[in-house]
């Protein structure tokens, strides 16, 4: 079959996760891309369902580490300082932290769990940036909505420059296509601070693009469309972005 037959969507949650339990089921994680040359659409779920009179409910929202208790992490956990802080909008801020341990990997599209000391929630943030800045610098960057959820909270009024963390990562939901796999066409989906994986996936597309185009080889990637929207100008993200 073509590439207009052969289609793949992919339905994903790409919310800000929270929590307060450490979970003990750990399961490892698939790659996010198709063996065939393929479409693939990467949108963000609503946490609503409907009824059987078609009525739309609010599902009960669960906390991060209830919700992904079935999800991949790595056992590594790093430290991390705080190296930068930004008002992405009036109500996001985006934070570049600085990774110590050189172990410390992850794939565009994850999360990580995040450790705040003297605070005995435990965060869930996506990275939105892409695993070649971590690669390049060290560094990876997490835009936070602000909420009265203690890690946010954290973040947005008492988080400074050289604030210790720490971070593990998780999650199955990733884009990390290899060399020889077939391209593929992506239309990525997001709604408000929910484009954070997405943007990731984003980035991490830039790079690749960028390195087949310098050295000749390496995954060649098919088009990529983002659709993205807020409930108003000010908070649609990373408007300004140096990649």
């Amino acid at each position: 079959a073509g590439d207009s037959k052969d289609s793949l969507i992919v339905m994903a949650r790409v919310t800000t996760y929270m929590g307060f339990t450490i979970p003990h089921l750990l399961r490892s994680a698939c790659r996010l891309c198709p063996a065939h040359s393929a479409l693939v659409v990467l949108r963000h779920s609503a946490s609503c369902y409907c009824t059987a009179n078609g009525t739309i409910q609010s599902k009960r929202k669960m906390d991060h580490l209830e919700r992904t208790a079935n999800n991949f992490r790595q056992e590594v956990i790093s430290q991390a300082k705080v190296c930068g802080i930004t008002n992405e909008s009036e109500t996001v801020k985006r934070l570049r932290l600085a990774i110590t341990n050189k172990d410390f990997t992850f794939k565009a599209g994850q999360w990580v769990d995040f450790f705040i000391p003297g605070v005995s929630v435990i965060g869930g943030f996506s990275m939105c940036s892409s695993p070649g800045l971590l690669e390049r610098e060290g560094m990876l960057e997490l835009a936070v909505k602000y909420t009265d959820h203690p890690p946010a909270r954290w973040i947005h009024t008492e988080c400074t420059l050289d604030s210790e963390v720490a971070l593990r990562v998780g999650g199955d939901f990733f884009f990390d296509p290899q060399p020889g796999d077939a391209p593929v066409k992506l239309v990525l989906i997001a709604g408000g601070v929910g484009i954070n994986p997405l943007f990731s996936i984003l980035l991490h597309v830039a790079d690749l693009h960028g390195y087949q185009e310098s050295k000749g080889n390496g995954y060649k990637m098919g088009t990529v469309k983002l659709y993205y929207s807020a409930k108003n100008t000010n908070e649609l993200l990373f408007k300004v972005n140096d990649n």
